[in-house]
């Protein structure tokens, strides 16, 4: 097999098969519109998958979804794993060779989870055959682009090993359930946005779930999935009727979600005829029914799908005492809560304060959270930040680090010496990158790290970290 070239979509199929039989261990690592993946193979099996854009976004939604059954996956543990392992920049991961062929740093983060015993080994193989799913997901939708095979380095411990044509089968369910929704939804990252007019009558609307009203304005398919705990097919599946009556808009996905292949390409269904739509929803509704169902929880481990490993020996530190084995709680089911077309105005506010003696970046905090379900209170004077706050008692501050009066760290301390806000986030907004800041952010209190300049999705995506 040649070691580098240029693939279709169809090759990117025929290129894992090839590898699966493949007894060497190798890393598949292919770029197509600025996205690479990595795909780990060790005797033909995977061992791990991801691909560039924003890695430990899609960590911290599979972490969060397997935290609905293991209490010691906290998100405190969720923000840890983040301040120790993400990156300050992605893009250094694609043009560093030496890190390329490396474990990526979220499984660094799972193996450490591990170690420390925040996670089982099993559970832990959950998490990544659900990771390496969404992975290969997306992979497979890929047009053309270049592949390079390399030899990986073997630096962290295996944690299990994937069975090729199993993961490929249910990504290629996956995708068939995706195209029955052409051509109204093309991503998952699309966003929803309830549109409440005089036109959409009362029976119209949907009954729809409180806590997805509250966050349908600016969160994607698959993030409010995780909000909800459900599967992000069940849910397109939930709102498609409403889509097509227009009581639902999607727009398209933020940067740089969109740099992801979308499930159909707008320019092939122009060409399409009437004849082969109707054959492709006729072929799809007789598709398997593996994925009809809501998933609230993850799947059990199949031994034909993945290949158990030793034990993992311990990282960096000691293992806790008295650890308990995680014990399945309830899933969270909110499909019996409902609201009606009366009742669908009705959402939570979350408040959010702002504190920097920048009237620029208050004015673009305040512009990015506007349309959103968000109450924004901008605070320029630092010194008066603490009784501001008080008297605000937010959901959340946004906090500058470098500010004159009090520096950000000193009123961070002094916020967290008030019984009040001993739970409340509170997000560090600075220009700083060094780790020396990180570790220093998080002996004051600090729960989470936004780095100048941001986007309106970085800026989201901490929020929903936080605040769901």
């Amino acid at each position: 097999m040649n070691n580098s070239g240029t693939f279709t979509k169809l090759r990117s199929l025929s290129l894992l098969r090839q590898l699966s039989n493949c007894s060497d261990s190798t890393c598949l690592q292919a770029l197509s519109n600025s996205v690479c993946w990595s795909i780990y193979l060790e005797q033909g099996k995977i061992t791990y998958a991801t691909h560039s854009v924003e890695p430990f976004d899609r960590l911290e939604r599979h972490l969060r979804r397997l935290g609905h059954q293991i209490p010691l996956l906290t998100s405190e543990v969720r923000v840890q794993v983040r301040l120790m392992f993400e990156p300050d920049s992605h893009t250094q991961l694609i043009k560093d060779d030496s890190n390329s062929k490396s474990h990526p740093p979220e499984y660094q983060a799972i193996s450490w989870l591990v170690s420390q015993q925040h996670l089982h080994s099993t559970q832990a193989a959950v998490l990544i055959q659900e990771l390496v799913k969404e992975v290969i997901e997306s992979f497979l939708l890929i047009k053309e682009g270049t592949y390079e095979l390399t030899e990986p380095i073997d630096r962290m411990p295996r944690i299990c090993r994937l069975d090729v044509e199993k993961i490929l089968e249910r990504c290629q369910i996956r995708l068939e359930n995706w195209q029955a929704f052409i051509p109204q939804i093309s991503s998952p990252y699309q966003r929803p946005y309830l549109l409440m007019n005089s036109k959409i009558e009362e029976e119209d609307l949907p009954k729809l779930q409180p806590d997805l009203i509250d966050w349908m304005k600016g969160f994607s398919l698959c993030h409010l999935a995780t909000i909800l705990n459900q599967d992000e097919i069940q849910l397109a599946r939930n709102l498609y009727p409403y889509i097509l009556k227009g009581a639902i808009l999607l727009h398209e996905p933020d940067p740089p979600y969109d740099q992801l292949p979308k499930i159909f390409e707008a320019q092939c269904l122009e060409r399409a005829t009437p004849t082969f739509l109707a054959k492709l929803i006729t072929d799809i509704a007789d598709t398997k029914q593996e994925l009809n169902t809501t998933l609230n929880s993850y799947p059990d481990i199949s031994q034909e799908n993945i290949a158990p490993v030793p034990q993992l020996p311990q990282i960096s530190e000691p293992p806790k005492e008295n650890f308990q084995e995680p014990t399945t709680s309830n899933n969270i089911n909110l499909a019996s809560q409902r609201v009606t077309a009366a009742t669908v105005t009705v959402k939570k506010v979350h408040k959010i304060v702002s504190v920097d003696d920048s009237p620029t970046i208050l004015k673009e905090i305040s512009y990015f959270l506007e349309n959103e379900n968000f109450s924004v209170v901008t605070i320029n004077d630092p010194v008066k930040a603490v009784l501001s706050i008080i008297r605000h008692k937010p959901d959340l501050i946004l906090l500058d680090l470098n500010m004159l009066g009090i520096d950000g760290y000193e009123l961070c301390r002094i916020i967290r010496n008030n019984l009040i806000f001993q739970k409340t986030p509170i997000i560090f907004v600075t220009g700083n990158k060094g780790i020396v800041d990180k570790v220093k952010a998080k002996f004051v209190g600090a729960s989470g790290y936004l780095t100048k300049p941001f986007t309106r999705a970085e800026l989201l995506k901490i929020i929903f970290m936080h605040l769901t």
